[in-house]
């Protein structure tokens, strides 16, 4: 699967644009500000309905107009589809498939498998435990409907649970129901992130050996805070009285943590600057090995500004990943057309160059 035609109008700095793409390696190069991410993010929307970066749809508008739109012209094998993806300011955001609206933006999520390495990445190593269980979900509820539809349910039952425990009088028959309704839904969730980081170990520690060519070994561990999945309503009642306390559930799938590490230390404390960058460009291709195994097709990757912090080894390994036959469409940002130019010399991959800003052309077609 792969996006052959981009249409924007009206949004982040894009009055109107449209540009059409190679099935393979495509390059947006610029300075900083010229609008490289920006077209990055128009594609993140397509597959998911929202900004990588921006999840306010309103401070996505043009500044001075009042929607946007995004239309992305998509083929796999012999079948041709579009995506509409528009927003009008105070109003609400539409979604759909060729001409078919979906009834919750939801439904949409796996239909174009998508993968985004950024900068903001970094917060995998130093951010907080959210930003790790985010990670989890963004890529679990890709490939599985049942683990997104029991992440749904379950932050309802916990937005309750936490509600009733702020009251002066604490319903205990309604609390041993929510408690039913978390176990039931975390002890599947529990599963399907166990699981998911055992599958992924292997390809992780495959990409980081290709691209860092390093002796250290990566490590994931799920930190989990009920222990064992089969313990989980024991762990929300062993806790109840702590809770009433606290006024909110402190145990669950909500208040685990992904352990990262290096040769079994901390990445955030032993790893430098592009150790730490192999390891979170390993975990993503890693997980895009994982997905297109899962799908049984080719995840779009989204490169943003990734070579900043590499060597140029490492830049060159990279490409040579991206770039076999078995991967399929992958976008890159980068502020350095030399460095661009020498890579594709080195590494003669099809590839599609896009220099920014377009001119004044409102509906710019780069050759």
């Amino acid at each position: 699967m792969y996006l052959s035609r981009l249409t924007l109008a009206s949004f982040k700095n894009y009055k109107e644009a449209e540009l059409t793409f190679c099935p393979k390696i495509n390059c947006f190069v610029g300075n900083n500000g010229s609008g490289k991410t920006n077209l990055l993010d128009a594609i993140h929307y397509l597959s998911f309905s929202k900004s990588y970066f921006n999840n306010v749809d309103a401070q996505n508008i043009r500044h001075g107009d009042g929607f946007f739109a995004i239309h992305g012209a998509y083929r796999h094998d012999d079948d041709a589809f579009q995506v509409h993806c528009t927003y009008r300011r105070g109003g609400r955001k539409t979604l759909k498939i060729d001409s078919k609206e979906y009834d919750r933006l939801s439904e949409h999520i796996g239909r174009i498998p998508l993968i985004m390495i950024a900068p903001q990445d970094q917060e995998l190593v130093y951010g907080t435990a959210e930003c790790r269980r985010r990670f989890l979900d963004s890529v679990i509820s890709q490939f599985s409907r049942g683990y997104l539809d029991n992440l749904i349910a379950y932050n309802h039952a916990l937005g309750q649970r936490n509600h009733l425990l702020k009251q002066n009088i604490v319903d205990a028959a309604l609390l041993d129901i929510l408690d039913t309704q978390l176990a039931d839904r975390g002890t599947a969730i529990l599963h399907e992130r166990l699981a998911f980081i055992e599958a992924l170990q292997p390809y992780f520690c495959q990409y980081f050996n290709e691209i860092a060519e390093e002796h250290e070994k990566p490590g994931m561990t799920y930190r989990s805070t009920v222990g064992e999945p089969e313990h989980y309503k024991a762990a929300l009642t062993a806790t109840a009285e702590k809770d009433r306390f606290l006024q909110y559930t402190s145990v669950g799938i909500h208040r685990d943590d992904l352990h990262l590490t290096l040769d079994g230390y901390a990445l955030k404390k032993t790893g430098s600057q592009g150790q730490q960058k192999s390891f979170l460009l390993s975990l993503r291709l890693a997980q895009w090995e994982y997905m297109r195994r899962q799908k049984n097709l080719h995840p779009i990757l989204l490169l943003d500004d990734v070579f900043d912090k590499l060597d140029k080894n490492r830049v060159y390994k990279l490409l040579q990943v991206v770039g076999e036959d078995h991967f399929g469409q992958v976008f890159i940002s980068d502020t350095d057309p030399n460095r661009v130019a020498q890579i594709f010399e080195l590494h003669p991959i099809e590839h599609r160059l896009f220099t920014l800003p377009f001119s004044d052309d409102p509906m710019d077609k780069p050759a």
